[in-house]
């Protein structure tokens, strides 16, 4: 499999540990499975820096988000932007009528299918699969699959940004601007882009980065940089907020106002208006 798909693995095993506590933030009873084979190595070998709780709370962040954005009504298509092993489709209610798309490249789509089909896994709602390459044009494969893009959406990016270069995260946002109806959401997580340059944060970046998989993109202006790109921030929040984990969170939030502080940022934005 890809490298990247074992970034998926990874996240697979993280939830799963999530799971196996007695104060989970959530429940994925498919997780183990989809880390296999290396999703367990690599938490070890990613170990410290906070990552584990925020991954957890990342997932129950966009868990929230789902559930409130379906409750309000009138979205009834969500697309999971590099799904990976993501089970969502298989572990959350969803309202009656709501279609939930996967996209990611196609081996990891078959992979993923295949596991599931092996444990007799099934989705709770209409659930469709996008094999495409998302560092291409891969909307009309979206388009195919049934989405339509008069009818509002929301969109989950999780754990996409950090890999793409300023460029491909603004030109990403820009991309799902252009598909989105009025009335369309999106919900995801940036990094903070002094993180990427803390000597705390420095041996685990090396040891992403020799794995293929660097961290690249970060930014200290969430609200700057998801306007410039036409969307605007309607919650903010970082790991250990109310909201976001708190109780969980083992360090202490900073101030706004304190500059150069690492930061992981959760977004939820709605399309803006045109």
């Amino acid at each position: 499999m890809h490298a990247v798909s074992y970034t998926a693995q990874w996240m697979a095993a993280a939830r799963a540990l999530e799971s196996d506590r007695d104060d989970a933030l959530y429940t994925d009873p498919l997780a183990r499975d989809l880390a296999a084979p290396k999703g367990f190595e690599l938490i070890e070998r990613y170990a410290g820096g906070g990552l584990l709780p925020f991954i957890s709370i990342r997932t129950a962040f966009l868990d929230e988000s789902i559930r409130s954005v379906l409750a309000e009504g009138g979205i009834t298509q969500v697309v999971l932007i590099a799904a990976g092993m993501d089970t969502r489709a298989f572990r959350l209610d969803w309202a009656d009528g709501t279609t939930v798309y996967e996209v990611d490249h196609g081996p990891l789509i078959e992979e993923k299918r295949r596991r599931l089909d092996a444990l007799g896994a099934v989705p709770r709602t209409d659930r469709r699969e996008v094999s495409a390459d998302l560092t291409g044009a891969w909307l009309p494969e979206l388009e195919k699959a049934g989405f339509d893009p008069s009818r509002p959406t929301l969109w989950i990016a999780e754990a996409l940004t950090f890999f793409l270069t300023d460029d491909q995260a603004g030109g990403l946002l820009r991309l799902l601007a252009s598909a989105s109806a009025p009335g369309s959401r999106l919900s995801f997580d940036i990094l903070g882009r002094a993180l990427l340059r803390s000597p705390f944060s420095k041996p685990f970046l090396d040891t992403l980065a020799a794995d293929g998989t660097p961290w690249i993109f970060g930014t200290d202006e969430p609200e700057e940089f998801v306007a410039a790109h036409g969307w605007k921030v309607t919650d903010l929040k970082e790991p250990g907020e109310e909201g976001a984990g708190e109780g969980r969170w083992p360090y202490a939030v900073q101030p706004r106002s304190r500059r150069g502080a690492n930061r992981l940022w959760l977004i939820r934005a709605e399309i803006a208006a045109g």
